[in-house]
């Protein structure tokens, strides 16, 4: 028998994307540019969001960050109009349960690609205004500790192997 919180979990997690690269935007002057941003050492690409179910108001995203330099940064927050809260959350499995948790911040070390993805870290948009869909665009802005603000727009749509 599945408790509710199970069912709860599994909802979660379905509304999270699998398989998520990651797409950077720099600065607000740059925003709007989906694909690959780069500010300072840090390059964000290849990011999308999974469409959600109507109704839905929790949902995922995810991109890919990169660090050139020699100095380890930090991910601290995300921030969108979209949605009334953006959190940093892992995903593990623990003894054949999944589990979720908020995080506060993601390390991005110096020389290291850092990817926020389905099945482990990623972005989740809670309280969202409305369900994503497909060809929506999300724009977010990301904090980092050294690099400061960086605006890009994660698109909606089919992940690759779904």
């Amino acid at each position: 028998m599945f408790s509710v919180k199970t069912i709860f979990i599994a909802a979660l997690a379905s509304a999270v994307p699998v398989g998520f690269a990651a797409t950077p935007a720099a600065s607000a002057e740059t925003a709007g540019n989906a694909g690959q941003v780069v500010v300072g050492a840090l390059t964000l690409s290849g990011g999308a969001a999974k469409p959600m179910p109507p109704g839905a108001k929790v949902g995922g995203g995810g991109l890919t960050i990169v660090n050139a330099g020699p100095a380890d940064d930090r991910l601290a927050a995300v921030e969108s109009p979209v949605a009334g809260r953006v959190e940093l959350h892992e995903m593990t499995m623990e003894n054949d349960v999944m589990r979720m948790r908020k995080l506060d911040g993601i390390p991005v070390p110096a020389g290291q690609t850092v990817t926020l993805a389905g099945s482990g870290l990623h972005l989740m948009f809670m309280d969202v205004v409305k369900p994503f869909r497909q060809g929506d665009t999300i724009p977010l802005v990301l904090t980092f500790e050294r690099t400061g603000k960086i605006a890009y727009d994660l698109p909606v749509g089919t992940l690759a192997g779904q």
